[in-house]
């Protein structure tokens, strides 16, 4: 066997050292560097103020130019929706949370969540009456499954939804909604009389001005702090018959929408573990100690290598688990894998990062305290890791041990 000179080797990239960006194409290329520098010209200027002032202004300004790019509903075909790629749709997730995990989130819930339930479930009318404006960003949409004490088993959820003739009546509450005080339209899961407990829910396309409806903001967040997450109280909420999603009842609705927006989930950790990854590089190689660089030191080295291992080790199998999904082989225990993973994964390189800006690390100047907070929601939200630990358990030994 015959290896090529190694004066013909490309050179070693410090940022792409395992050259993944082989494996993409000009298209994928320019809708990451599209994505890439939006973010760079429109959050990161930004994003320390709106994180420790606990807001997120211009959020509906924001919702219209991330349409403009395709970056709302991206995956999905048709209705004004992009058709791009679930690769090309990671790689736009992977950028937006290098920027903030609540920009991130902003487009997870209103793509992968609400406008992919309607666009999987709905009828014709519905979708015609909302995926446009959605994929425009100029309404804004959320997703009502989580309940303030009904999170990890969501078929106990306690919003309910009755038959007053034609018309259905929803009662209930949700908790921790993301978009919530802002969005123009809710889905909204909730149980029905037309199976057991959990077997009848059904999932109800809410128009936000609906009698009934509010969505009080919920505030002193240290986490997810530009960000919009709200409660969703439902008060006698009265909808016309053609408000429920027809194309499915059961938890299998809800699961499915969660399973999308999880492999969102899989590239966004990525995304903010390479932000704090590269603060700490760039750190190291200029913050002098003992008289030369602290990258120069045999323990710096030691954490950053880990740290870059780990890093594109997660990029790798969130590359890979999207062309899963491109070619329709995606299951969702494997989504299980890639969340339980890469956010896991990520959350210790931010806290390494941590470990070498010293002090700085936990300043607003540097990404890595935000991301490692952020991350900290990111790590339970859309399935904790006990979660993802028994999905893949029961995967891996067919027993069941979630009760």
């Amino acid at each position: 066997m015959s290896t090529a000179p190694t004066s013909k080797l490309p050179p070693f990239d410090p940022r792409d050292p395992i050259g993944v960006d082989d494996l993409l194409g000009p298209e994928d290329l320019a809708i990451r560097d599209t994505v890439r520098t939006w973010a760079a010209d429109r959050v990161l200027p930004h994003i320390a103020e709106w994180y420790e002032n606990g807001e997120l202004p211009g959020i509906r300004e924001l919702a219209r130019e991330l349409g403009a790019l395709g970056a709302l509903g991206m995956s999905l075909q048709g209705y004004g929706c992009a058709g791009a790629t679930a690769v090309q749709y990671g790689l736009a997730c992977l950028e937006l949370e290098a920027a903030d995990s609540g920009i991130r989130s902003l487009v997870s819930v209103q793509g992968s969540l609400a406008m992919y339930a309607i666009h999987r479930y709905g009828s014709e009318e519905q979708k015609q009456r909302w995926l446009p404006g959605m994929a425009a960003g100029e309404t804004i949409g959320c997703f009502g499954l989580t309940e303030p004490d009904h999170g990890s088993d969501p078929a106990a959820m306690r919003t309910y939804a009755k038959r007053d003739g034609e018309d259905w009546v929803l009662s209930g509450r949700k908790m921790w909604i993301t978009n919530g005080s802002v969005a123009g339209v809710a889905v909204v899961w909730a149980q029905t009389d037309e199976g057991p407990a959990g077997t009848g829910i059904r999932g109800f396309v809410v128009p936000t001005d609906a009698p009934g409806f509010s969505a009080p903001e919920i505030r002193h967040k240290w986490s997810l702090r530009a960000s919009v997450t709200s409660e969703l109280v439902l008060d006698e909420v009265r909808l016309p018959a053609d408000a429920v999603l027809p194309g499915v009842t059961g938890l299998r609705g809800p699961l499915s929408c969660l399973s999308h927006a999880r492999y969102g989930i899989v590239w966004g950790a990525m995304g903010a573990a390479r932000s704090s990854f590269e603060a700490a590089v760039d750190y190291a190689r200029t913050r002098e100690q003992f008289g030369k660089p602290i990258g120069g030191f045999q323990l710096t080295q030691a954490k950053l290598a880990d740290m870059a291992v780990e890093l594109h080790k997660g990029i790798l199998l969130a590359h890979h688990l999207g062309q899963r999904m491109d070619a329709g082989r995606l299951r969702p225990e494997q989504v299980s894998f890639g969340k339980l993973n890469n956010v896991r994964e990520a959350i210790e390189i931010c806290r390494t990062s941590r470990t070498i800006l010293g002090a700085n690390g936990i300043s607003l100047e540097y990404p890595v305290m935000r991301h490692a907070t952020n991350l900290e929601s990111v790590l339970t939200y859309e399935g904790t890791v006990e979660m993802h630990q028994l999905v893949l358990g029961k995967a891996l030994t067919g027993l069941d041990a979630f009760r």
